[in-house]
């Protein structure tokens, strides 16, 4: 039997139903979509590459953050989540150390893993994340080894839902499913991944994004000590309280924007350095206050600015887990929007350019919508892309609607949470 074959029997079991839905959510239409998708794959798989290859299927999340908005650089503590938008990718093993990633939409790549050195010309590329998190396993003791790749994604690049996290935490997925046990703790798969993202992509990135994708579902962590992230999981049905997280895409791009995010962590490190520190982690509102005439002399009012954001958005979080476990949904609601004015106001990551203000308006419009009876802010990095908004269940379609009228068909996602990070499926 051939390999499709084999799959389309697997993929109408009720292991694999049972697996699905766990990772995208309930209902008929939705198990029928990835199952389709995930059949369509593994042919593109004996197209590109032929017939009798051993393939696996690897998953990894987008991932939407929720409180804790550019504080992980800073060694701050954050709320996000795994959610079940995700990069697809199913792939067979070689033997001579070459990878073969046909990823859909854009050029086939091949690389060899023979030299997984850092190189320059390779920055902002996916052969750049390819041979960094291959480079950071190696150094890490496992295997690792070349393979035949097709992949697809729902997570779209500059979407806000971190699609470079996503990738690089499929493909730590893939050199461990394929060559070790499977078995790698989620800690340290972020940070293979997110050392790849700075050393081999070239974006500053902090350890959010490879942390929530990696580790799935609502979790809440502490990066105080950047080596040992403190993570812990949380319970919490935002649908069962009566509302759906949509993140709407504004059309804005992250691509191009690598100096903007990576001002942030840098003026809040010359605040930092006012006071003898690294970063901003344990500086108090009440230290800024009181030296903010002196601190001027220094830095930026933009850095000032930030550095209040920071001390801010960081007590916020504990906050706003609190109140999750209290069951205060209203609090909690109130701490998104303290959140998302905080992130406008003096982090100031809502445009880069004046001639785009398209995220101003998809604020401007929720607010219109939401008020008293839910919430919304900026969602992750900002400055283009998407903003996250918690919509009464009653209301998800009359938002959506209104949403896509105005910046596009499927400009809106409503999201679930996905328990897990990193998955495979294989046939046996």
């Amino acid at each position: 039997m051939s390999c499709v074959n084999l799959w389309a029997e697997k993929l109408n079991s009720q292991e694999a139903a049972d697996h699905l839905t766990m990772l995208y959510g309930p209902g008929a239409e939705v198990l029928a979509r990835q199952r389709e998708r995930y059949l369509d794959l593994i042919r593109k798989h004996e197209e590109d590459f032929g017939e009798g290859h051993r393939v696996t299927v690897f998953s990894a999340p987008g991932r939407t953050e929720i409180g804790g908005n550019h504080t992980d650089h800073n060694r701050g503590r954050v709320l996000a989540a795994s959610v079940n938008l995700d990069i697809l990718c199913a792939a067979s093993p070689r033997e001579d150390g070459i990878v073969h990633f046909n990823s859909e939409g854009f050029k086939p790549l091949t690389l060899d893993l023979s030299d997984t050195e850092r190189r320059q010309e390779e920055e902002g590329s996916t052969l750049g994340l390819i041979r960094g998190v291959a480079d950071g396993m190696k150094k890490a003791g496992y295997r690792i080894g070349g393979f035949d790749a097709v992949v697809t994604s729902t997570v779209g690049r500059g979407s806000g839902l971190s699609s470079s996290a996503a990738l690089e935490v499929m493909l730590s997925g893939v050199f461990d499913g394929l060559f070790n046990a499977f078995s790698m703790p989620f800690p340290e798969r972020a940070q293979i991944c997110r050392r790849a993202e700075n050393l081999y992509f070239g974006k500053p990135s902090g350890l959010l994004d490879q942390m929530a994708s990696a580790a799935g579902g609502l979790v809440t962590v502490d990066f105080r000590d950047e080596q040992d992230p403190k993570v812990e999981a949380l319970q919490y049905d935002f649908a069962a309280k009566g509302y759906a997280l949509v993140v709407v895409g504004t059309g804005g791009n992250h691509e191009d924007l690598t100096d903007h995010y990576a001002a942030i962590p840098r003026e809040m490190r010359q605040v930092a350095a006012c006071f003898g520190q690294e970063t901003l982690r344990g500086i108090s509102r009440e230290a800024l206050m009181e030296r903010m005439g002196e601190l001027r002399k220094s830095v930026s009012d933009r850095a000032l600015l930030r550095a209040m954001h920071f001390v801010d958005e960081d007590a916020r979080v504990p906050e706003q887990v609190k109140a999750l476990k209290e069951d205060r949904i209203q609090d909690f609601l109130g701490l998104i929007i303290e959140s998302g004015r905080s992130s406008s106001m003096y982090l100031q990551n809502i445009y880069a350019t004046n001639d785009d203000q398209s995220l101003s308006l998809a604020l401007c419009m929720a607010e219109a919508m939401l008020k008293g009876k839910g919430a919304w802010r900026i969602h992750g990095g900002g400055f283009a892309g998407t903003t996250l908004n918690f919509v009464p269940l009653e209301d998800v379609d009359t938002f959506v609607a209104e949403m896509n009228g105005t910046f596009g068909e499927g400009a809106c996602h409503v999201l679930n949470i996905r328990p897990v990070g990193a998955d495979r499926m294989c046939l046996a």
